[in-house]
């Protein structure tokens, strides 16, 4: 599975608006934002040298944003050591987990709120900036962002969220439209006064089983904390690989 996950990985980027190969590195970046979490790059399966680190450091300076990587490890065991050597810092290691049709569990919706994919560019930014304040930022989502999430959408990719009853966004999630077969669950988040009602774990399997409805044999996210862990593994999702994020700020 962990190649299968790095493939898609590589693929995703591959189709990014724009894209920049160096070596056996793919770039996938956005000329619109100079996010770190939006631009950065993954490994190719193969062998990569110190030479190699060092042209897709460069590449990254033509671009002007920090070079930053993430990948499944045991896809490239020794990239992590070149990477180190040339001055990077790790940022996090992540579990992932997967899911199948098979495995999915669907919770029932949890009282007083209601789920559903925006429609509108004005749904689309209440969703946005909903996940943004519940990962601890002010920031209010503008229209590039609100272009980025319509062309994810527009490519096989599925945004949901979670309001409550008087139409204020709680909360949303995000599944990258397949690739090899896998499709990316991202950005599961619900404001403060929302946790510990269910509505995570609804947005998890919600998202998912949407993707699986349009084609995907298999999703996977990751799980940073228990609490989350907890979440995922009650909707079907299985520890399976271990990711790395590393930059050179």
């Amino acid at each position: 599975m962990d190649t299968i996950v790095q493939s898609s990985v590589v693929h995703n980027l591959s189709r990014r608006p724009a894209t920049l190969d160096a070596g056996p590195f793919v770039i996938g970046w956005d000329p619109t934002t100079d996010s770190r979490f939006v631009n950065y790059a993954t490994p190719r399966l193969g062998a990569v040298t110190p030479a190699d680190v060092a042209g897709l450091v460069a590449a990254f300076r033509s671009i002007e944003r920090v070079p930053r990587l993430e990948y499944v490890t045991s896809c490239a065991p020794d990239l992590e050591r070149h990477l180190l050597d040339a001055g990077f810092a790790v940022e996090a290691r992540n579990e992932y987990l997967t899911c199948s049709p098979g495995t999915l569990r669907v919770p029932a919706d949890p009282a007083g709120v209601e789920f559903g994919e925006p429609t509108t560019d004005e749904e689309r930014a209440g969703v946005l900036t909903a996940q943004n304040a519940a990962f601890g930022s002010d920031r209010v989502a503008g229209p590039d962002d609100v272009a980025r999430i319509h062309r994810a959408q527009r490519d096989g990719g599925v945004l949901v969220y979670a309001r409550d009853l008087d139409g204020t966004y709680v909360g949303g999630a995000l599944a990258g439209a397949p690739a090899v077969g896998l499709s990316e669950v991202t950005g599961i988040a619900v404001a403060k006064p929302y946790r510990r009602r269910g509505i995570a774990g609804a947005l998890t399997a919600l998202v998912t089983r949407r993707v699986f409805e349009a084609g995907a044999t298999g999703a996977w996210l990751e799980a940073s904390g228990d609490e989350s862990w907890r979440v995922y593994e009650r909707v079907g999702y299985a520890p399976t690989g271990n990711r790395l994020y590393i930059a050179l700020d």
